[in-house]
């Protein structure tokens, strides 16, 4: 183990952020450069290296945490590299995107504040990339076999990446106009800078991994074209139909998707606009949904320079604690604070909306909500509680439904749901088609990146043993795995 006292000696420490007047005026990363590596050994010297590390299993990709923490606290950061990479294909985005249920499930969290996990993670990563040591590793040999990759998420990347290196030759194809999925246009720059995407797509192109942007299966090019060019198929399309919210006014002006909303913020930065085509710039804004992206929201309309911001959250505000139906080692639902919720805002919890009420050119003005309250497990109005507030620009960031049915991609591959709506696989993850295999959100429904990474690389090794009749990639999951760490 790294120190037998360090989780005595030391308290936990984590990232420093920029100064929130500072990061306002930017969209890079809200954390000081530079600010974990001095800190970080001592970090790693906390970990027991427990005879049972529950934090591998509050990982779905399995990280040897004890191990590559072990390096860390010996400067040793090429081993830890190592030992990082032999799980998880990109540490530099879970390191700064995965909400650490591995920190949740730390055996010192049950008494103490949990291991860094995450923030040890990250400053491997950034360290060997630094030093050189993440190279391009190019297969010895090719097998001859073809495989298409639809979408380029953290699913499709980890299943491309794993293909490419077991030899096989591998055409990602994405939607839009730039590699990364919901990498690239769902997550706001100022919690992960793009320049790591684009690294590692240049490292997945020196092996051999080939890349088609700006073509959608289903409409650009047919599914059974598709499967004719290509001897094995990898469905990782995400979960891209997004949760609604059927309420008179919902047809105004100034009322969008949050994946409407965040994609144009990013394409600001990546210089395809000088200024948004939807904006908060002075005005009233509303993000109706509690979760990440609900955060994301926030941010974004804080740095575009909104009159204000509240998010409004349907649910009751979650306790500082672990409820007792949520008991270590599990994903508890607690009440954090984001980065985005730092830098200002309001937030409501138990209300719910009513209706949107507009001007006479059509524009939302006013969000009407009631506060609800559970009767007998159901959310129950509370008479008497009924009230409006400022809305011009409001974003529903209420999670999503499954995968895209329009495009009709599901109908002309001929493709099985199962009962939640999302496509059917089998223990390799291969669908009620032979030779089509699906992975991420497509497959699992709206998840973590861990698990899309997770099952990224599971569905690579059955599509490989599908290509060659063994394989020798690593499985990190089942499709049957429902791990309470959702």
């Amino acid at each position: 183990m790294a120190d037998p006292k360090g989780f005595l000696n030391h308290g936990r420490e984590v990232a420093k952020s920029r100064p929130v007047d500072v990061r306002l005026k930017d969209w890079n990363e809200v954390y000081v450069p530079g600010s974990l590596l001095p800190i970080i050994s001592k970090q790693a010297s906390r970990c027991m290296d427990c005879g049972i590390p529950f934090c591998h299993n509050g990982c779905p990709l399995g990280n040897l945490i004890p191990e590559w923490n072990d390096f860390a606290y010996r400067e040793d950061w090429s081993a830890a590299s190592e030992r990082l990479h032999a799980t998880n294909n990109f540490p530099e985005f879970t390191g700064r995107l995965c909400p650490a249920p591995c920190e949740s499930a730390c055996v010192l969290g049950i008494n103490q504040p949990a291991v860094t996990i995450k923030n040890v993670e990250v400053s491997i990563i950034d360290k060997a990339w630094d030093s050189g040591d993440v190279e391009p590793q190019a297969p010895e040999r090719l097998s001859g076999k073809t495989v298409a990759v639809i979408g380029s998420g953290p699913a499709g990347l980890a299943a491309a990446q794993q293909l490419t290196r077991a030899g096989h030759t591998v055409a990602v194809y994405e939607r839009a106009d730039r590699v990364g999925g919901l990498l690239r246009y769902g997550i706001p720059e100022f919690k992960m800078e793009k320049r790591h995407i684009n690294r590692r797509i240049e490292q997945m192109r020196a092996e051999g991994t080939r890349f088609r942007t700006g073509i959608e299966i289903g409409r650009d090019l047919r599914a059974t074209d598709l499967k004719k060019r290509y001897d094995a198929i990898v469905i990782a399309a995400g979960a891209t139909t997004a949760r609604d919210l059927p309420v008179p006014g919902r047809e105004l002006k100034g009322i969008h998707q949050a994946m409407e909303y965040l994609p144009l913020a990013n394409k600001v930065q990546e210089g395809d606009y000088v200024a948004p085509p939807i904006t908060a710039e002075g005005k009233h804004v509303i993000v109706i949904g509690g979760g990440d992206t609900g955060a994301d929201c926030v941010g974004t309309a804080h740095r575009q320079g909104a009159a204000s911001v509240t998010q409004l959250e349907i649910m009751p505000q979650p306790g500082e604690d672990r409820a007792p139906h949520q008991p270590w080692p599990t994903f508890p639902m607690l009440y954090k604070v984001t980065s985005a919720h730092e830098e200002g805002g309001e937030r409501v919890y138990s209300v719910s909306t009513t209706h949107f009420e507009g001007d006479e050119d059509g524009n939302v003005q006013w969000l009407h909500l009631t506060e609800v309250e559970f009767i007998e497990g159901k959310l129950t109005p509370k008479p008497g509680t009924e009230r409006k507030i400022p809305a011009q620009l409001v974003t529903l960031a209420m999670g999503f439904t499954g995968t895209d049915r329009e495009n009709g991609l599901v109908e002309q591959f001929g493709l099985d749901l199962d009962e939640r709506g999302n496509i059917a696989r089998d223990a390799d993850f291969q669908t009620n088609v032979p030779g089509v295999f699906v992975a991420g959100d497509a497959g699992r429904g709206q998840s973590l990146i861990v698990w899309a990474i997770a099952e990224g690389r599971s569905a690579a090794r059955g599509c490989d043993r599908f290509l060659t009749g063994a394989s020798e990639l690593p499985a990190p999951i089942r499709p049957t795995d429902r791990s309470l760490m959702v």
